[in-house]
C-alpha cells in the first residue's frame, strides 16, 4: 500500500488472489478503473476499487458476461434482473444437456449405429405437439379402415406422452424407447392384428365391448391375484385357479350365460374356454405391456408392473378349467 492508502496492482492482486493480468484486463475494459496513478504512470486502486473488483469476480464466476457486468456497474440493470435472465438461459442449457445425456446413454447401452444415433437425437428434441402427433399417427395407422371406433379404443389412444418442462434422464430415455416402439413396423402390425380380430367379430354381429371394459375395470385385480398365486407357487390347475378362471369367463359372457362374441349361443364349455384363453394370450405380448410401462415413466404415473407371468398363469388357468 502506498503512503496515500492506495494499492498498487501487485498489492491488489495479492489481497484478492486474482492474477495481475486479469486485474489489468478488467481495468482496461473499464470495469475496475484505477482511482489514481503514480508520478511514473503506474495504476493505483482504493478500497472502493477493491470492492468493485470482488463484485466483478463474483459475477464472472456466476457466468455473467462482461457486457452484462458493465450494465450492472453502470446502473443500467440490476443483479436480480440479470440473474433471472441467466437462470432461464441455464435452464435451457440444462435441458439441452439432459437430452444429450439421454441420447448418449441410450447409444452406449444399445451400441447403436450412426443412423440410429441420428434418429434418437431427433426423437429427444421433439416438441410436446410432435410427440402427441406421433402417437395419433400410430393409432390412426393401426385402426385405419377397421370398425374399432369404440369408447374403449378412444380411451387407449387418449393417453399421450407428456414430458415435464424439466424431465429426468429416465423420462427422456423412456421417451426415446417409446417413440421407437410406436414407429416399429412389427409392433404396429401386432396392434393392428388385434384390431383386425376385433373388427371381424364386430362385423359378425358380436358384442366385443363388454369383455374389453371388464378387462379395463377388473384386469388389475385379476392380475394381482394371479401374481400372488404365481409368487406362492400355486399351480394354475388348482381350485383357486379354477375359481379365477370361472370369474373371468363369466365376465366375458352375457347375463343370460351366452357369449359376448357369439350372441345367443350357450358356449361356456371346453371349446369356448380354450378359445378365450387364446384371446387372452394374444393380448399378453410383452411389447404391448411395455407401451404402458414407458408411458407411465414419461408422464410420471405410478409404475406399471410386469404382468406377463400373471397373464400366462391366467391363460393356463382358463385352459385348465376347460
Amino acid at each position: 500500500m502506498t503512503p496515500s492508502g492506495k494499492f498498487t496492482i501487485g498489492e491488489l492482486a495479492r489481497r484478492t488472489g486474482l492474477p495481475v493480468k486479469t486485474i489489468r484486463f478488467y481495468s482496461d475494459e473499464g470495469l475496475v478503473p484505477p482511482s489514481d496513478r503514480t508520478a511514473a504512470g503506474y495504476r493505483l486502486y482504493d478500497v472502493t476499487a477493491m470492492a468493485r473488483l470482488e463484485l466483478v469476480r463474483t459475477l464472472r464466476e456466476l457466468g455473467l458476461g462482461l457486457a452484462d457486468i458493465e450494465r450492472v456497474l453502470a446502473g443500467a440493470s440490476t443483479v436480480a434482473e440479470l440473474a433471472k435472465a441467466h437462470v432461464a438461459a441455464l435452464d435451457d442449457r440444462l435441458r439441452e444437456l439432459q437430452h444429450r445425456r439421454a441420447v448418449l446413454r441410450a447409444v452406449a447401452n444399445r451400441e447403436s449405429e450412426l443412423e440410429e444415433v441420428e434418429l434418437m437425437s431427433k426423437l429427444a428434441s421433439m416438441s410436446d405437439e410432435q410427440r402427441k402427433r406421433l402417437v395419433d399417427e400410430f393409432w390412426d395407422e393401426v385402426t385405419d379402415g377397421l370398425d374399432v371406433d369404440t369408447e374403449f379404443y378412444a380411451w387407449m389412444r387418449s393417453a399421450k406422452p407428456e414430458l415435464p418442462d424439466d424431465p429426468s434422464a429416465e423420462q427422456l430415455e423412456a421417451w426415446i424407447e417409446f417413440a421407437e416402439l410406436v414407429s416399429d413396423a412389427e409392433f404396429r402390425a401386432l396392434i393392428r392384428g388385434m384390431g383386425e380380430q376385433q373388427a371381424q367379430r364386430r362385423e359378425a354381429g358380436q358384442d366385443v365391448d363388454a369383455f374389453a371394459w371388464a378387462q379395463k375395470e377388473r384386469w388389475e385385480d385379476w392380475h394381482a391375484r394371479a401374481q400372488g398365486f404365481v409368487d406362492a407357487g400355486l399351480p394354475a390347475e388348482s381350485a383357486k385357479g379354477k375359481a379365477l378362471a370361472d370369474e373371468i369367463v363369466r365376465a366375458s359372457l352375457g347375463g343370460d350365460g351366452t357369449s359376448a362374441w357369439f350372441p345367443g349361443e350357450p358356449v361356456d364349455g371346453a371349446e369356448y374356454r380354450t378359445w378365450l384363453a387364446g384371446q387372452i394370450d394374444a393380448g399378453g405380448d410383452a411389447r404391448a405391456e411395455r407401451y404402458w410401462q414407458l408411458l407411465a415413466i414419461i408422464n410420471g404415473w405410478p409404475p406399471v408392473p410386469s404382468r406377463i407371468d400373471a397373464t400366462k398363469w391366467i391363460v393356463a388357468a382358463v385352459r385348465a378349467s376347460a
